[in-house]
């Protein structure tokens, strides 16, 4: 179903007297408020509730030296729009598109004359604006700071991690508005090591609110491209939000050539936790894809060699007499992938440069098409492609981002000359070109390169140390992933780790933005088994591992564990085996951030589910509701549990494995341990 209706109408104003605007969502849940009175504002009401008080919007530019904040409006435009759309991959089959538009010009009262749209989108599930530069005398446009405010209106309980230009590895945290100290959290997590806070007020995007009446609020950005990612610097005093780009070398924020827009601020409400994870917008505000065909983006589930460097069996670099990317090792990760019917294998630490890489500041350790002596390439492609498996090419740049510009035709000439479709990029250190930041303009320009270029050889993309997704996947569906917040790496950190809670804080701060290549499935909880001194461990049940398949989305799944390590329970690896990567429908049962999360997927092109349920550091009783099956059909439920006494740090690996025959009116309650999990594989009986 598609309709648009559009109302154009040109107004003249006296100056001086207020004008004000109102648009509503389809089913008016939402109501947006704009008022040109001294200043160009917005107000956000959701059912009646205040939701975002008078906020200032506007500029100031360096180039012309300006302040964009007070108006004249030459013409104001609205619309209805409403249509589904397909996506290449994902959480669900079809998505509705529908809002109501409201698009405001103005004409800058300064000498300078500069004119510029203010666009607002209004959908029942939130309200997404950006601003335009139309064609002008000022062509060129350098910008200082944006002026976009989000005023709260009360001292919300928020989830949040530290504003960073480098980093988004941060465990969240959970206060007040009015308690937020960025500095303090950053200065406790001593195992990032690359951090460039902003300040004691400063915070990243995705940050989810809840107020006291229970009410949901996600503020976030979405189609962030040629412009800086966004940061919040939080007014105590107002409890308001402002703006804060990500800057350069030398200070400015973007430099634009009109016709320009920015990136869609986009706010988030429901009364519903579960409705707020099952909302499109972000997706719906991006473009549709650029590419005139994608059947070769494949989802995919993959094994690593990589784990194992990170808990001490092996090292990336070969001169440590313990190289693990060897032709031996590699060929063991091959035949476990092609055993257990994976679709590919991940080496890192195959190509020279890795004994001098980090934070050397060095342009070219690395040149993208060079194994080490140790690693035959060329033999272990070939053998890769007998046994059914492809390997997944990695590069890691070591933050040169120009450099690795320079080698991307011949890096991925070489993987297509090598049967490799998917890589994995890294961005770990400072970032050359000097001076440059991962969230900067610059960057935010690379990674879409990367994409592009990859798009030509048709390659896959899953980004490290990048910038949180902002729902570019609709537009470039060949970056399917990426890491951008803190995951399953860092449960082998000494300091902090991963937290029980983290996982069920995730999706509804960094996921709302797109998928996570988290890395889930470890099946090893103390992480002493190659280093006995190693105090690290994983602070899950190994029944929550399985189920972050499920309630962490990605295309792009992991296999993460040794395969010895999961040899010892092949019992348990069949969920892995089992779970797809890519969906039909989506159904979010339950959910609280912070505490637990249940969600029910339907496999793509098939009548089968898997359920994954996860809890925090407290044990809790699962009421599961088999309702969102076919009415008269029944299914055999693979239940995959947390043992009677199953405990993240006292007993991780206590599950249990049950099989029920089940349908739409089942009801069963399943007991989810400390740090605990459940998953389900759930088939219809032909």
């Amino acid at each position: 179903m598609r309709y648009l209706f559009i109302i154009s109408a040109l107004f003249s104003f006296q100056s001086g007297i207020a004008q004000n605007y109102t648009v509503y969502s389809p089913a008016r849940k939402i109501a947006v408020s704009i008022s040109n009175n001294q200043v160009l504002s917005y107000q956000i009401n959701y059912k009646g509730k205040v939701v975002i008080k008078p906020s200032q919007l506007g500029f100031k530019l360096n180039k012309p030296n300006v302040i964009l904040s007070h108006f004249d409006v030459v013409t104001v435009d609205s619309l209805v729009y409403n249509e589904a759309w397909t996506p290449v991959w994902g959480e669900v089959n079809k998505i509705n598109n529908h809002y109501k538009e409201i698009t405001i010009t103005l004409a800058d009262k300064s000498p300078h004359a500069i004119t510029f749209k203010v666009v607002f989108r209004v959908y029942d599930e939130g309200v997404g604006f950006r601003y335009e530069f139309p064609g002008q005398v000022n062509k060129y446009l350098i910008v200082g700071d944006e002026l976009t405010q989000f005023s709260l209106a009360g001292d919300h309980k928020t989830f949040w991690i530290p504003g960073d230009y480098d980093t988004n590895e941060y465990l969240y945290n959970t206060t007040r508005l009015s308690e937020i100290d960025a500095v303090t959290a950053a200065n406790k997590e001593p195992d990032i090591a690359v951090k460039s806070v902003i300040g004691p007020d400063a915070i990243q995007t995705p940050v989810l609110l809840k107020t006291a009446d229970g009410l949901y609020i996600s503020l976030h950005e979405a189609a962030l491209s040629n412009y800086p990612a966004m940061h919040l610097n939080l007014d105590k005093p107002t409890l308001t939000f402002q703006a804060h780009l990500v800057p350069d070398a030398v200070g400015n924020k973007a430099y634009l050539e009109n016709p320009a827009r920015t990136p869609w601020r986009t706010i988030i409400i429901s009364d519903k936790a579960t409705e707020l994870l099952a909302s499109k917008m972000i997706l719906n505000l991006n473009e549709p894809t650029r590419f005139a065909t994608t059947e070769w983006i494949k989802p995919q589930k993959f094994v690593g060699m990589w784990w194992e460097m990170h808990i001490g069996k092996a090292t990336w670099e070969l001169a440590s007499g313990k190289h693990g990317a060897n032709t031996a090792n590699v060929k063991r990760y091959i035949d476990f992938a092609s055993k257990h019917g994976f679709d590919g294998v991940l080496v890192e630490g195959w190509n020279v440069g890795w004994e001098d890489w980090f934070g050397n500041w060095k342009e070219d350790v690395f040149d993208f098409i060079t194994p080490y002596p140790d690693y035959d390439l060329k033999g272990l492609t070939k053998y890769a492609k007998q046994k059914g498996v492809q390997i997944i090419m990695h590069h890691e740049t070591s933050g040169s981002a120009f450099n690795y510009e320079r080698w991307l035709d011949k890096a991925f000439q070489f993987m297509n000359d090598n049967n490799m479709n998917t890589v994995k990029t890294g961005y770990v250190g400072k970032i050359i070109p000097r001076g440059e930041h991962h969230d900067s303009q610059w960057m935010i320009n690379h990674y879409q390169r990367v994409a592009e270029k990859a798009a030509e050889h048709k390659i896959m993309v899953a980004s490290h140390e990048s910038v949180r997704p902002t729902g570019l996947h609709r537009t470039y569906p060949n970056w399917m992933a990426s890491e951008a917040a803190r995951g399953s790496e860092f449960n082998n950190a000494p300091a902090l780790g991963i937290t029980p809670e983290h996982t069920t804080i995730l999706p509804f701060t960094r996921l709302m933005g797109g998928p996570m290549d988290f890395t889930p499935g470890l099946f090893r909880f103390k992480l002493n088994q190659f280093e006995p001194t190693r105090t690290t461990e994983v602070r899950t049940t190994l029944a929550k591992q399985l189920a972050l398949y499920v309630t962490i989305y990605s295309p792009l799944q992991m296999v993460a564990d040794l395969p010895e390590n999961y040899e010892k329970h092949t019992d348990a690896l069949q969920f892995i085996v089992d779970v797809p990567v890519d969906w039909d429908d989506t159904k979010i049962l339950e959910a609280e951030p912070g505490d637990y999360l249940t969600v029910a997927r339907k496999a793509k092109n098939k009548n089968d589910w898997c359920l994954g349920a996860i809890t925090d550091e407290n044990s809790r009783v699962l009421n599961l509701n088999f309702d969102f099956l076919d009415a008269g059909k029944k299914y055999h439920a693979s239940i995959y549990r947390d043992g009677e006494q199953a405990h993240w740090k006292t007993n991780p690996e206590a599950y249990v494995i049950e099989k029920k025959l089940v349908t739409k009116k089942t009801k069963i309650k399943i007991n989810l341990a400390p740090g605990g999990g459940c998953a389900i594989s759930i088939r219809e009986v032909k």
